[in-house]
């Protein structure tokens, strides 16, 4: 097995003039190349600082983490992120908010110029491939917020990264408009085989995207139980009502329910 990510024994407290909070403590998963990876687990166990922490974007204290083979040491370039939040730029056209990683990554911020019209080619694929051909000259403002996650997916993909990070993309939608997005994901996945870490509360989602389910503990959290999902593919929505799916989603539910208690 080729491992995408491997954290081994990893710790974090954030420190503060109140003393310190320890978030993490001797965390330890491991991530296939290709796998589609879920952490779920209570409220405020560091599903967040283990996404930071998988990127760069802060350091441990202890532990390692190992990113296809290299350990990390600052921010991790061949990650595409998305949030709860799309954090489009107003006054920026769709088709340029996707566009904007590649004016900011290298290699692709030395070429962009002269690269554009190519660029701008992808990015239009990616868009037709989210249902939204026609909007690239549409401002943000004017779309809906599940066509402005979608966007958002857009510009975490258009760099073609072979790790992609999800904090509570759906989070603020609707039921059913997040539903459509699972399965937007679910077919971009399928197609491109990226590796994915979603971090999520919806147990429901988790179950219907991954291949498999890590739980975390309550703070300071680590990881308490791996759950495969043996469940076929490609998966539509009416999985979701069959009894193996609903056993998967009362064990998830069953073993937060546990380490809030304890």
């Amino acid at each position: 097995m080729t491992l995408s990510v491997d954290i081994a024994d990893v710790s974090l407290t954030y420190k503060g003039d109140g003393g310190g909070v320890l978030a993490l403590k001797g965390t330890s998963l491991n991530v296939a190349q290709g796998e589609f990876a879920a952490v779920v687990g209570p409220s405020g166990c560091g599903k967040s600082s283990l996404m930071k922490l998988v990127t760069g974007l802060v350091r441990p204290d202890s532990g390692e983490i190992t990113i296809f083979g290299e350990r990390t040491r600052g921010p991790v370039k061949i990650a595409g992120m998305a949030f709860q939040n799309p954090n489009l730029l107003p006054w920026r056209k769709v088709i340029d908010n996707v566009l904007l990683p590649l004016e900011i990554v290298a290699p692709h911020r030395s070429r962009f110029r002269r690269e554009k019209a190519h660029y701008r080619e992808l990015a239009e694929g990616l868009l037709k491939t989210v249902g939204l051909t026609g909007f690239g000259n549409r401002y943000p403002w004017e779309l809906s917020g599940g066509m402005q996650q979608r966007v958002s997916l857009c510009r975490a993909l258009i760099h073609q990264p072979a790790l992609l990070m999800l904090d509570e993309p759906f989070a603020a939608l609707d039921a059913f408009t997040r539903e459509e997005l699972w399965c937007v994901l679910r077919d971009l996945w399928q197609k491109l085989r990226f590796t994915v870490i979603l971090v999520t509360h919806d147990l429901r989602e988790a179950a219907f995207l991954a291949d498999n389910i890590f739980v975390m503990s309550a703070r300071p959290g680590r990881i308490v139980l791996t759950k495969p999902v043996d469940l076929p593919r490609p998966r539509e929505l009416d999985v979701c009502f069959a009894p193996h799916f609903v056993d998967i989603v009362h064990e998830l539910r069953g073993k937060i329910a546990e380490v809030r208690n304890a």
